[in-house]
C-alpha cells in the first residue's frame, strides 16, 4: 500500500509535465485534424469528396443532431464506410441516398422531402402560430367587449352619480333599479 502512495506523485508529476510538453508545443491547428469533419480515408480525392459531400446530407441516427461527417459514434463511422463502399463500387450519389433512405428512413436526410407523410413537419410550426395568433385576437376581443360591458352605466346610474357629485346625499338619491349583476 505505501508503494501505491509513492506511486502516485510520481504519475501525476509525469501527467503534468506530458500535458505542459503537449501545450507547449510548436504544432498548429492545421497539423492536426479537424474534430468537426470525418477523417479521409480513400486515396481518390474525388471519392473522398464525394464521400463527404453525401456525409454532410445524412444525419447520424444516433446523435440525430449532427451529420454523419460530423459524428464520432460507430454507426455514423459505419455509414460513412457504407457511403464510401457503394461510391466506390460505381453507384450514383443518388443510388446511395435512396438505398439509405429506404433502410433507415426519410429521418436519416436533413432535409426531408415534402410528402404526406412529412407535412405536418413542414407545415406544423406556420399551423401552431396561426392558431396561437388567431386565438389571441378572439381573447383579447372578448376582454375588451367584457371590459366596455362592465363600464358602461345605465341612465339611471348616471343620474344618480350626477346627484351624489351635486352634493345629495345618499339618503336623498334614488337607488337605481339596475345592478351591475343583473346587466351582465
Amino acid at each position: 500500500m505505501r508503494a501505491d502512495r509513492i506511486r502516485l506523485p510520481h504519475a501525476a508529476a509525469r501527467a503534468a509535465a506530458l500535458t505542459l510538453a503537449l501545450w507547449l508545443s510548436p504544432a498548429t491547428a492545421a497539423d492536426a485534424p479537424a474534430a468537426d469533419v470525418a477523417p479521409t480515408v480513400a486515396a481518390d480525392p474525388r471519392l473522398e469528396a464525394d464521400v463527404q459531400e453525401l456525409a454532410h446530407k445524412l444525419r447520424c441516427l444516433v446523435c440525430q443532431n449532427q451529420s454523419i461527417a460530423e459524428s464520432n459514434a460507430p454507426l455514423a463511422l459505419d455509414l460513412r464506410n457504407q457511403v464510401r463502399e457503394q461510391l466506390a463500387a460505381g453507384r450514383s450519389k443518388e443510388d446511395v441516398v435512396d438505398y439509405l433512405v429506404a433502410r433507415y428512413g426519410d429521418f436519416v436526410l436533413y432535409e426531408p422531402p415534402l410528402k404526406g407523410v412529412t407535412l405536418l413537419l413542414w407545415g406544423g410550426p406556420a399551423v401552431l402560430l396561426l392558431a396561437g395568433v388567431g386565438w389571441l385576437a378572439w381573447r383579447v376581443r372578448r376582454r375588451a367587449v367584457e371590459s366596455a360591458a362592465v363600464a358602461a352605466l345605465s341612465e339611471a346610474e348616471h343620474a344618480r352619480a350626477r346627484a351624489l357629485l351635486a352634493g345629495a346625499g345618499p339618503a336623498d338619491v334614488p337607488p337605481s333599479s339596475e345592478s351591475r349583476e343583473s346587466r351582465s
